[in-house]
């Protein structure tokens, strides 16, 4: 099959020629077929929950009917293009202070004997396993530029975490996620191959001395290896889609390289990362992203002065805390609005918009202070065929995972089960 490398390496002829009707270029022109645009999948994530009295519709409203709530108002606009799903959560979650780290899993992080923290591949990485192949990136990971974790989303270095249960690392801030998509290589390209030779020259020793350790070791340091060689694979395969996009140039940015001064802005750096998105998808950079956004710098963009772990214990003292709660769910319904209206803006070849051919989940592991049920939950976006429009209440106890499941299931991803589900969720299915 001619991959789209070897199709570039053999049209400079083409792409160097003007549109001359008079070779034929208006008659192929109106005669090419226009293809379907891609799938797309997408995962927004936030630490230390919501303000659970007035983020989350009346349970006793379902339907399409029901009223938004103060925190939901600023999404008024896109009512009937998502659906709020209450009734979810991940079973074996048991630390609040991780709004992100299983999220996306629906680990047992003690499901191996002797460790106190395990994870496994998260639904995006499933994702990229079969819809990255044609990508530069099979996936791509956006963080904030926070240093620590101060705005609650736990261990990890992205929202991702790989087959083996590791953490995937992300793109910290929109600088880094611009230059990630489009900056020029200026290495010599006969250099680029000789560095990728020399790795994979590192790898096959690694591979080699792995190999001769493997030889009498007991069953538990057979697993460990076998992580190991797992790990080893992983990097192959980024080494193989190094080589395959190595001389296709990167695409030229359909936006402005964001300032250094937005840094540090939790507003703007959400606004920026979502503008990169747009990006990405406009180039078909990637196909599967994920975004662990920023609270602490928000609260201080916000102006907000209480402590973000503080903020999400409102309960105790009510007063400020419960005013920054409300504050802080409206600025992201706000920021998330404005993502809408720019994914619905924004054409695709074939006259559809971003927003039709993609599934997008907005939500966190945290529901308030420590509480992990009812995980806030916002799923929206045309491309997988879910519900919009409505409040849907899932049965008790609920797997958040089976959400994830119907959502691969609905941009063409196989998957016969994912983390802790039980089945694709009924609710939400159009």
């Amino acid at each position: 099959m001619k991959t789209r490398r070897h199709f570039l390496q053999s049209s400079t002829s083409l792409i160097a020629l003007p549109m001359l009707e008079s070779l034929g270029f208006r008659r192929f022109a109106s005669a090419a077929a226009v293809m379907a645009p891609p799938k797309r999948l997408i995962f927004l994530g936030f630490g230390w929950g919501i303000t659970d009295t007035t983020w989350y519709p009346d349970i006793k409203t379902p339907g399409p009917d029901y009223a938004l709530t103060t925190g939901l108002k600023p999404l008024e606009r896109h009512k009937k293009d998502f659906s709020v799903v209450q009734g979810l959560w991940n079973k074996y979650s048991n630390e609040g202070h991780w709004g992100s780290t299983m999220w996306l899993t629906g680990a047992n992080r003690y499901a191996q004997p002797g460790q106190s923290f395990h994870n496994s591949i998260s639904a995006d990485q499933v994702a990229a396993a079969q819809i990255g192949l044609q990508t530069r990136f099979a996936s791509l990971q956006f963080n904030s530029s926070e240093n620590g974790d101060m705005s609650g989303h736990g261990p990890g270095l992205s929202m991702a975490w790989d087959v083996s249960g590791k953490p995937v690392g992300g793109q910290n801030g929109p600088v880094a996620a611009f230059h990630r998509l489009f900056a020029k290589d200026s290495t010599p390209l006969s250099q680029q191959k000789a560095m990728l030779a020399q790795k994979r020259s590192v790898l096959d020793a690694v591979i080699d001395n792995a190999k001769s350790l493997q030889r009498g070791l007991a069953k538990n340091d057979n697993a460990k290896l076998e992580e190991y060689f797992q790990g080893i694979r992983d990097i192959e395969t980024r080494l193989s889609k190094e080589e395959q996009w190595m001389d296709v140039p990167r695409p030229i940015a359909p936006i402005k390289e964001p300032a250094a001064t937005a840094q540090g802005n939790g507003r703007s750096e959400i606004e920026l990362i979502y503008d990169i998105m747009i990006a990405a998808m406009q180039t078909d950079s990637t196909r599967v992203m994920t975004f662990r956004q920023p609270v602490a710098t928000l609260l201080t963009a916000m102006d907000i002065k209480v402590h973000p772990h503080d903020m999400s214990h409102y309960h105790t003292t009510l007063g400020e805390k419960l005013d920054a709660s409300q504050r802080r769910d409206i600025s992201q319904s706000e920021l998330l609005a404005g993502f809408l209206d720019k994914l619905k803006a924004t054409k695709e070849a074939d006259g559809s918009c971003l927003f039709d051919n993609l599934a997008l989940a907005y939500g966190s592991n945290i529901r308030t202070g420590h509480e992990l049920s009812n995980c806030p939950t916002i799923l929206t976006g045309r491309g997988a065929g879910i519900k919009l429009g409505h409040s849907i209440v899932a049965p008790k106890d609920t797997p958040l995972c089976n959400a994830w499941l119907t959502m691969l299931h609905g941009i063409g991803v196989n998957a016969e089960r994912h983390g802790d589900s039980t089945g694709v969720l009924k609710e939400i299915v159009a």
